[in-house]
Formats: structure tokens, sequence, C-alpha cells
């Protein structure tokens, strides 16, 4: 059976959200790379500080989903980070992170990969741990920084930003997990060996056979076997390397244009990697009313999928206020060029 479903019904207790303030203008790079005659795919992306990395992002969108969870660190039993772009190759970006929230020493704490998708397995990885009753409380977080070679096409999209959620159990939840489900394949779409700086990627492989096909099959999968069509649902959130991606398979699932455009951030915030999905979802509970139903489906190179069927319960109406919203952090903007960005993002190798 693929449907996945916890013995204990399970939520989110809290969730938070984190986007640097630096903005790269699409027509940026295309001024630099095809003499501002090359399209752009989206308006803008995030671009981390000289001094923010994965570890940071993923701190602060913690300690948001903290404040909006109102729990004692010291019971969250596990805290997971999942993202391409970890500070170290070898020292947990996890550890850091359960030390800085004040949840150490007696904690589970791993980093994960699964490309883009790495953020969602976290996810569903917590549903699984509290709803066997192994611990009451697991942080799930996806963050990324902006990864592209020069001059190539995920440039204006490789953004940064990360989204933080506390799972725990549904009498505590502002949302609560209905079902999930997994989807994978070995589909060699995108890719990085060791010691190579920038990611590789098969250009329209990656569309088809690649992201439509595990985001529909997961998508449309879970829902018939809850027996719901897209008309149940209020909001849709899919992984959003660009902008068309999403909007196309949305359409694909049924789902009409006011179904996911609150939780489409490409066309400003660029594709942010393992919190692309999950970024958009923390901007549906942003404006989300009980009852609410939303579908989230994230999408990994390699290539897989995860879906949930949420619930929004009346614990969302308080817990909205008590930290910083997406749509806040998407309208602290500084504007900055592409030398800047280089700069910031050290691709210059000075030695």
């Amino acid at each position: 059976m693929s449907l996945m479903k916890p013995i204990n019904d399970t939520g989110i207790v809290g969730y938070g959200s984190y986007i640097p303030r630096y903005r790269l203008p699409a027509t940026e790079v295309a001024r630099v790379w095809t003499d501002g005659t090359g399209g752009t795919p989206i308006t803008e992306k995030a671009v981390p500080g000289p001094d923010e990395d994965t570890m940071t992002i993923g701190l602060e969108a913690a300690r948001n989903a903290l404040a909006r969870a109102q729990i004692d660190p010291q019971d969250i039993g596990a805290v997971w980070v999942g993202s391409e772009s970890h500070p170290y190759a070898v020292k947990p970006t996890s550890t850091i992170i359960a030390e800085a929230l004040g949840v150490t020493p007696y904690t589970e704490a791993a980093d994960w990969q699964f490309a883009c998708k790495a953020g969602s397995e976290t996810v569903q990885a917590a549903v699984g741990f509290v709803g066997s009753g192994m611990v009451r409380y697991a942080l799930g977080i996806g963050a990324d920084t902006a990864q592209g070679r020069p001059g190539d096409a995920l440039e204006y999209t490789a953004a940064a930003g990360g989204a933080a959620f506390i799972i725990g159990p549904a009498t505590e939840s502002l949302a609560i997990f209905e079902a999930s489900l997994s989807y994978v394949t070995d589909t060699p779409d995108f890719w990085r060996r060791p010691a190579t700086h920038y990611p590789s990627h098969g250009q329209r492989f990656t569309g088809e056979p690649a992201y439509f096909h595990h985001v529909t099959s997961a998508g449309q999968t879970l829902m018939n076997e809850l027996g719901y069509t897209a008309k149940d649902f209020n909001y849709v959130v899919l992984h959003q390397p660009n902008k068309k991606f999403p909007e196309r398979a949305a359409k694909m699932l049924g789902f009409a244009q006011e179904q996911w455009v609150t939780g489409l951030l490409s066309p400003t915030v660029g594709n942010t990697y393992a919190g692309a999905s999950l970024l958009g979802l923390t901007a549906i509970l942003d404006v989300a009313r009980p009852g609410n139903k939303v579908l989230c489906v994230s999408f990994g190179s390699g290539a897989g999928s995860d879906a949930f069927a949420i619930n929004i319960t009346t614990a969302i109406t308080h817990k909205q206020k008590l930290a910083p919203t997406t749509q806040d952090y998407m309208n602290r903007r500084t504007e900055i060029d592409y030398a800047t960005y280089v700069r910031y993002r050290k691709k210059l190798q000075m030695h």
C-alpha cells in the first residue's frame, strides 16, 4: 500500500521561515551572460549575505517555528536538516542548530540529502517518529544557499531560504497530517559529484520525465487513495524550480490558479532547493483558516516526491501572529548587482 498514516494523529505544532534580504534581479544575470537578450525565468532571487549559510538560515527558520510552537526546546526529540549545501562536508549542521536552540544533549540529530526534497524527507520522517510515540516533538528543516555555475540556467533560479516545522501531537497542532505518500525512481536528471563546485543537470530532461512525472504521480495517487480531487483542497503547493513548472503541474492535477498562487514564491525568491515546497507551505500557513485543506508535493532530483494532505485546525489563528511571516521576509529586500553577488557567493577563486 502506498498511502502512509502514523499510528497516532500527528501535525504541525509550529512553523517558521527565513529568506535573506539580498536580491539579485534576473536581468542582472542576463546582462552579464547574454548582453540582456536572454529570457528571465523569474523576476529575482534571494541571495545569502557574506555571513549567512545553510546553518544560519535554518536556525532562523527554526527559531520562528519554536516561537509559534511555544514549547520547551528540551522536549524536542529529533533535529533534522535537509539541504544540498551543508556548510561542512563532514560535520553535521543539525548538531549546531540543536545546540543553538537549546535542544541538546538528549536528542536525535542528523543531516539529510535528497536533492530538493531533502527538507520534506525530514518532515516525512518526523511524522513517523512522532506518530510512533518515540518522541513527543521532532524538528524538520529544509534550507539551502544559492548554487549555480556562472552563466548556467541555474544561476537565474538557484536561490537561498529555509523553512522549519516542529511536528507533534495532533491535539496541539495548527495543521494535522491526514496522510502522506512518497514516490521515487532512479532518474538521473541532476547531480553533483564529490569535489565539484557546481551541480550539473539534464536540461529539458529535468522537466519530463523527472519533475512532472514524479510530482503529478505522487499528488494524484495521494488524492486517489484518499478519495479526493483538486476541488476538495483550498491550496496546493508544489516544488518550485522555476515559475512555469509548478503552474503547469498544478493544472495537470486539476487545480485552479487561485488554489496555487498563494504558495508560489519562485518569481521573487527563486528556487530555494531543499526548502522550496516547504517555504511555499509556510506562505500558505500564514494566511490559511481553520477547516482549510492543503496539498503539498515536493520534488527532489534523482528522483522523487513526497506528498502530504494537511488539514488546518483552529489553533492556526493564534499561532500565525507569533513570528514573522514569509511575506514579511519577501518584502524585506536589498537589491544587489552581479558583481556583489559574485563576491558574496565567493565565485572568484583568489588563491
